[in-house]
Formats: structure tokens, sequence, C-alpha cells
């Protein structure tokens, strides 16, 4: 089965709202992700020597699934039908990125 990592690089809406923010995500948005089939674990970074005012983030999802995008389309799924809590604090202008790599043999 193929693995992979789906990587986030996210922020807070601003400095104020930091703890906010990472009290949603570490306390609510990783348990709801890491609930998706496929997803079978997550770990989280702050950027080292935090460029301007708001930190920076990276959220390092580990994925097993025989379609490595597959995760990804369940998230959507359930943000869309509200299995998944709302984001608290999350910045979306400009929106995280999202990218998945693909574990080489």
């Amino acid at each position: 089965m193929p693995k992979g990592i789906l990587v986030v690089e996210s922020s807070p809406e601003g400095a104020d709202r930091d703890r906010e923010y990472n009290e949603w995500y570490d306390g609510t948005h990783i348990g709801e992700i890491c609930a998706i089939p496929g997803v079978t674990g997550a770990r989280r970074y702050r950027l080292h020597g935090t460029e301007g005012d708001v930190p920076t983030y990276l959220a390092v999802y580990d994925l097993e699934a025989d379609d490595l995008g597959a995760p990804l389309v369940e998230m959507a799924q359930r943000s869309a039908d509200g299995r998944l809590s709302p984001p608290k604090a999350l910045r979306l202008d400009p929106p995280p990125v999202v990218k998945i790599f693909e574990l080489l043999d």
C-alpha cells in the first residue's frame, strides 16, 4: 500500500489569536483528521525565527492508502457536511498551503 505525507502550512489570523488557533488545532483538529481512513499519524512544527508578527506552522500527516489523495477528498467531504469542526482563528487569506508527497521505494 502506498505511503506518503500530507503537508499543511498555515498560520493564525494574527499574533493575538495564536493561542486560540493552537488550542483548536491541537485539541480538536488533529484528532478529527487522524480519524480519517488513511491518516495514520500527525506532527506539528512551528517555524523557527518567525518572520513578521504571525507565526507559521507546519502539520505533517502520515498517509497510508491505495489512493494517497483519498484522505484529502474525505477531509473535504467531512468539512462540507459538518463532521469536521470549523477552524478557529485560522488565517484564510492567504489560505493554508496543502501538498501530498509520496514515499519513494
